[in-house]
């Protein structure tokens, strides 16, 4: 049986969706949130929950005004997906690769020119654009599939407001692109316990290993000041719980069937951690960038549209 098999059978008998009770869950989180914005409103914060992750996002993006909201015909759009590891789909360490197709067909269908999609990998770059089926997933919608690994292609860029950083080595497709769409998959990670979507930056700069041994918290939110994104989509549909940011096995994963999608990337970050089970204010890179003023983490100050499929 071949790692794939291994998972796929996993799946099937439950070892891997055991228990998101213990975890924050979805209904747990968002049955406290009574602000929902009226019918002529448009949420600040979808939060989607029961189906696959194509439909979760086909509803969730349409409750936020439809694509042609973010992406204006002719636009040059980057979608940032997390795509860090040589780990197929089920292990949950990169984004879901039937989402990150989706959201391409709906820029492409709001006017985009072109659609890039790039990532610096941990693991080599080519095993893992293939194994995490992103690549496939990019080139069957007609996206670009660009490199992230020459650092030529990044340029020296001004922090405002650093503290820990001041400035970073940015990837040119972030600083010339019409539209930012970050899309990280929600996870554990061992050094900051979760990594979502501010986390999810760390791949569009190139030296991301000085940020580890320099409050790598306040260096996150020191970059989310720089190039906000224009949307955030949170995979949570499967959730590594554990053994992050790579995983170890199936039994790391849960599946939680959930999205999360917001103009406010403090916010959807802040929204993904308690989905997960932790406080954000308890994770320094929310509460900082949340201080900083980037957006706001305080859920029930916000108008959020809970969809239940």
């Amino acid at each position: 049986m071949n790692r794939r098999e291994f998972f796929e059978k996993a799946i099937q008998f439950g070892i891997v969706a055991a228990t998101a009770s213990l975890f924050g869950g979805f209904e747990k989180v968002f049955a406290a949130i009574k602000k929902e914005p009226s019918l002529a409103d448009v949420p600040e914060l979808v939060a989607v929950k029961g189906g696959l992750p194509v439909a979760m996002f086909s509803a969730g993006i349409k409750a936020l005004g439809g694509m042609k909201a973010f992406v204006k015909p002719g636009q040059t759009v980057v979608v940032k997906p997390n795509i860090g590891w040589d780990v197929a789909p089920e292990g949950a360490a990169n984004t879901n690769p039937g989402l990150v197709t989706a959201i391409i067909k709906e820029c492409y269908a709001a006017g985009a020119k072109k659609v890039f999609v790039f990532d610096h990998t941990c693991d080599n770059w080519t095993d893992t654009y293939k194994t995490s089926g992103i690549e496939a997933a990019v080139k069957s919608a007609g996206g670009i599939m660009a490199p992230g690994d020459k650092k030529e292609n990044y340029k020296k860029q001004i922090i405002p407001g650093g503290k820990a950083i001041t400035t970073a080595e940015v990837h040119e497709l972030i600083t010339d692109c019409d539209v930012f769409i970050n899309v990280p998959v929600l996870k554990n990670h061992g050094s900051t316990k979760v990594t979502i979507g501010m986390k999810n930056n760390m791949g569009i700069i190139w030296n991301r290993a000085a940020w580890h041994t320099n409050n790598i918290h306040q260096c996150i939110a020191d970059f989310a000041a720089f190039r906000k994104p224009d949307l955030t989509v949170v995979d949570a549909y499967r959730v590594m719980t554990r053994n992050g940011p790579r995983g170890v096995s199936p039994e790391d994963v849960v599946e939680m069937g959930s999205q999360i999608l917001s103009r406010d990337p403090v916010a959807a970050d802040a929204a993904a951690a308690k989905i997960f089970g932790v406080e954000p204010k308890d994770i320094g890179y929310i509460r900082l960038a949340h201080e900083k003023g980037i957006g706001n983490m305080n859920l029930s100050e916000l108008n959020i549209k809970k969809i239940y499929m």
